[in-house]
């Protein structure tokens, strides 16, 4: 069975496209990734100065999804579940052009809310494979908004998605009353665990991850967090691209990621982050594979 998956973040458009290979006896099943492509749409950059999504950004988004409509039909795609997060939720003409996609494209796309998404992380159910103890603290940040769930003792403890993204840093539209916010959730829900294990998600933290030459399933210290925030943040966007073949897309926006995950971090008292590279659209996945499961 081939399934598919469609995040429109603040920053990107991604598509995932999955083969399902056998199932155990809990129904449980491994996926083999047969194509992710992203697009740096770039949404967020319009809709959080002006809450509209500009003329020229619609028409990339449309060449965008009529792309990705025509990769799933030559993959086969048998289902497939999109969604769109920040800027379309911000903005005052995402809806409009979400109808104009299903009408001229035939995608159906949601626009969901900052809880959907926080819970969409989780579903990658990274914390139930790790062989640590104590609460397991997901942090998914993308350009509008950051997603922090924790889990532990089996169970989904809190989730919450705070309007602190990349981009939002960018342009200086958070107030220090936004990271207080961030701050009281994650020290209420995590006080009363010895140990707290930080796993990461989203574009940047992966591409951190890549930059530090550790191996597959080892945790990045919080420490080197801190050092790659520094050393990069004292760099121009143009030295951080020649210096770290970094996209421009992504070199102006990993400092402010990095920022993100070292506060989540340092309020939680997490020494270490897991980065299992997953993200939303495999959370979407997840989702989409369980519910078809469900519903045989």
């Amino acid at each position: 069975m081939i399934l598919a998956a469609i995040d429109i973040g603040s920053n990107a458009a991604r598509l995932l496209i999955v083969e399902v290979l056998a199932t155990n006896k809990k129904g449980e099943a491994d996926f083999n990734k047969i194509n992710l492509i992203r697009v740096p749409l770039r949404l967020g950059m319009d809709v959080f100065d002006t809450q509209t999504i500009s003329a020229q950004k619609k028409e990339m988004t449309l060449k965008t999804l009529e792309a990705f409509k025509l990769l799933m039909d030559a993959y086969g795609v048998q289902h497939y579940l999109a969604a769109a997060t920040s800027a379309m939720r911000d903005a005052k003409n995402g809806q409009e052009i979400l109808l104009t996609v299903k009408k001229n494209i035939g995608l159906n796309i949601e626009i969901i809310t900052g809880q959907q998404e926080a819970a969409l992380i989780y579903e990658n159910h990274v914390a139930e494979t790790m062989n640590q103890e104590g609460c397991f603290m997901y942090i998914d940040v993308g350009g509008g908004s950051t997603e922090i769930t924790l889990f532990s003792d089996g169970k989904l403890q809190a989730k919450e998605s705070f309007n602190i993204g990349t981009i939002r840093l960018l342009k200086k539209q958070i107030q220090l009353s936004n990271w207080d916010i961030v701050k009281d959730f994650i020290r209420t829900n995590t006080k009363h665990y010895k140990k707290v294990t930080a796993i990461g998600s989203g574009g940047n933290i992966n591409k951190v991850f890549s930059m530090s030459k550790k191996k597959d399933g080892k945790p990045l210290p919080y420490e080197l967090i801190k050092d790659y925030e520094r050393e990069l943040g004292s760099l121009t966007q143009a030295e951080r691209i020649t210096n770290y073949k970094l996209r421009e897309d992504r070199a102006d926006v990993i400092v402010p990621a990095l920022s993100i995950y070292a506060n989540a971090m340092r309020w939680a008292g997490a020494t270490e982050i897991f980065v299992p590279k997953i993200g939303m659209a495999d959370g979407l996945i997840h989702h989409l594979y369980d519910s078809l499961v469900r519903g045989k």
